[in-house]
């Protein structure tokens, strides 16, 4: 039996990451090819021309799945039925710092809906990986993105896995080599937005709105591996509670769990450290700011 469309509010629509995001749904690329859609795209008066070719756009492409599109630039309008959006994914920097002041001026929003994303790192480590062992970027998972979406973030490899060949094994044994591991890895992937910014002059919005897609929180996780989530610390592996930090992550029947129990060498710590150090002085400069107005 035929689904029901899903009604889908896309803030920002008209900018970089919603112009991508938008066709991405309606594609079925992040609820399914068997799942229509309805699209609610929202953004500001100023913008409402550019909205409206976005429209346009969507229509001339004629993706079978999508049942209808919205463009306004009233909130209200474009709130109204919507069944994803209470799932808040942020993605404007700083992702982890804006959600959670989100989560602080929008008490009635459960604290288990609100993210910030950090699967675009997520899967910078994984290409990363991929082509330093000249693998399908499909036959590498587990990798962890803890802290921050800035250049603190740690992108950490010592759980993550490939399948080669000969079998799965851990990528530290495959790669074979700690310092790429340690040091050239976990740079390379700090430091990829700020290279696409220098290459394009404008940010990654293709590949951000594809990590949002790839975001997992709706379809969810396969078994045995997990994702990158900035999600709300309940207090997991010493991060201090209360910030929205990137942990991994299982998701399933659109609820995310923080992986538990996974070993933290003295490395790993000094890393994830200083990313929770650099949130909290986020966060008092936010409230900070915001106490001001």
């Amino acid at each position: 039996m035929p689904k029901d469309a899903v009604r889908i509010l896309v803030t920002v629509a008209a900018g970089q990451i919603g112009y991508a995001l938008a066709p991405m749904i309606a594609r079925g690329i992040m609820l399914g090819p068997d799942q229509p859609v309805i699209l609610h795209l929202l953004d500001i008066q100023p913008v409402a021309e550019s909205l409206k070719g976005v429209r346009m756009e969507l229509i001339d492409a004629a993706f079978p799945l999508l049942q209808g599109i919205l463009a306004t630039t009233d909130v209200n309008e474009a709130c109204k039925g919507v069944n994803i959006a209470v799932m808040i994914l942020v993605v404007a920097k700083p992702a982890n710092t804006n959600a959670l002041t989100l989560k602080e001026f929008a008490p009635s929003i459960p604290v288990k809906n609100i993210t910030c994303l950090t699967r675009l790192d997520h899967n910078r480590a994984l290409t990363h990986i991929s082509e330093r062992l000249n693998v399908d970027v499909r036959d590498v998972e587990n990798v962890i993105i803890w802290g921050n979406h800035s250049s603190t973030q740690y992108p950490d490899a010592n759980y993550a896995i490939a399948t080669t060949d000969s079998g799965e094994k851990s990528v530290r044994a495959l790669v074979a080599d700690d310092h790429w591991i340690d040091y050239e890895y976990i740079n390379s992937v700090r430091e990829r937005g700020a290279e696409i910014i220098k290459a394009r002059k404008l940010s990654s919005a293709l590949s951000a709105a594809s990590a949002a897609c790839d975001h997992d929180w709706i379809i969810g996780t396969a078994k045995g591996t997990w994702v990158s989530m900035g999600v709300y610390s309940d207090g997991s592996y010493g991060i201090q509670p209360d910030i929205i930090y990137s942990f991994p992550v299982t998701c399933q029947k659109g609820e995310w769990s923080i992986v538990q129990g996974l070993k933290i060498n003295e490395f790993s710590r000094e890393k994830m450290d200083t990313s929770m150090k650099e949130l909290t002085r986020e966060e008092s400069l936010a409230y900070s700011c915001l106490n001001q107005t």
